[in-house]
């Protein structure tokens, strides 16, 4: 039985003094722009005219996909594995980037098609040697997929549990960009040709069939609602950031959105609750085709567009510090009485 979540919408109880506290620092009001709108909902969550980022923390979800070997990735399936092993020696994009911002990173095998035993610094969670070829049956059963959202929420908690109260999420998992396509066609009935992009380096011929394999692979399965959907044709490692979404809004976490494969499992996160939404800072609008349509879809405004699209959770690292900057000034910044300065 999957766990239910509780996620309740932040009172506005503390806005009147949220607002005051904005609009009297030493500024134009609304002259920081997308920055007091971050203050607010930061201060709104945490119920406090003076809200504290704790532990930021970015967790990277990592599982391999059996459609991978039909060829929908310009990359061979072992990329996944090995790209797991390049985080854990600090060699990758988001390595660089949280150790840049000072944000703690975690790595987690949630399904990939390699035996990790021994890793150290490795949270091991594996569901499976990846997910089972959704050409010929659903990529998880029933079990696996429950099995893998609750993975998700636990991990969550126990970086709670130790301190952090914000959190971004990334993913690795070649052929990731396909499914998630296939995810947001079935889940918003949408034209299958919408939702798919190049993903992580592919040429016209790639795409091209990458689009045959999907509409084949959409053909196949009967649905009915979002859990059967993520169940027939979603990863591991999407399956479990629904989860880990979930449970940091039950938890009142600022959460940091990434990019198209996170924001999609996100829609499948407000399809169980719609509130997960109020604790979403979304970071950057992916190069991937159907980001900004689904970013639509969720009320998602995002902060940077720079034409990234690695995955990794490498959005999220790059916008910390502009989140890290809007708390900041709410903190730090003198009002106008504090600091003698005539306001009008």
């Amino acid at each position: 039985m999957l766990k239910k979540f509780t996620i309740t919408k932040p009172s506005i109880n503390i806005l009147p003094a949220l607002k005051k506290e904005i609009d009297t620092k030493t500024k134009p009001p609304g002259s920081l722009g997308k920055l007091e709108d971050i203050a607010m909902q930061i201060g709104l969550i945490q119920e406090t005219i003076t809200p504290k980022l704790k532990r930021p923390t970015i967790v990277v979800f990592a599982g391999d996909h059996g459609l991978a070997k039909e060829g929908i990735s310009p990359y061979p399936q072992e990329v996944t594995h090995q790209m797991v092993t390049n985080f854990l020696r600090g060699g990758a994009a988001i390595n660089a980037f949280c150790s840049a911002n000072n944000l703690e990173l975690k790595v987690v095998d949630a399904g990939v098609n390699y035996d990790f035993e021994g890793a150290e610094n490795l949270i091991h969670a594996k569901i499976g040697f990846g997910t089972k070829n959704i050409l010929k049956e659903p990529a998880m059963s029933k079990e696996e997929c429950e099995k893998a959202m609750e993975h998700g929420a636990s991990i969550v908690n126990q970086i709670f549990e130790h301190g952090c109260n914000c959190i971004g999420f990334g993913e690795m998992g070649i052929g990731n960009t396909g499914v998630s396509a296939l995810l947001i066609s079935k889940l918003l009935s949408l034209p299958l040709e919408n939702c798919v992009g190049k993903g992580t380096g592919a040429n016209e011929d790639q795409l091209l069939k990458k689009k045959e394999i999907l509409k084949k692979a959409s053909s196949i399965h009967p649905t009915t609602d979002s859990f059967s959907i993520l169940q027939t044709y979603g990863g591991f490692e999407i399956a479990m950031i629904v989860g880990a979404l979930l449970q940091a809004a039950e938890n009142k976490m600022v959460i940091l959105i990434d990019g198209f494969i996170v924001t999609t499992a996100l829609l499948f996160a407000k399809s169980f609750s719609r509130e997960v939404t109020n604790y979403c800072i979304y970071s950057h609008l992916s190069g991937e085709r159907a980001h900004e349509m689904i970013l639509g879809n969720v009320g998602g405004k995002p902060l940077l567009n720079l034409g990234m699209r690695l995955g990794e959770g490498t959005g999220a690292a790059i916008c910390y510090p502009i989140v890290a900057a809007s708390v900041k000034f709410l903190n730090d910044m003198a009002s106008f009485d504090e600091a003698g300065v005539t306001s009008k």
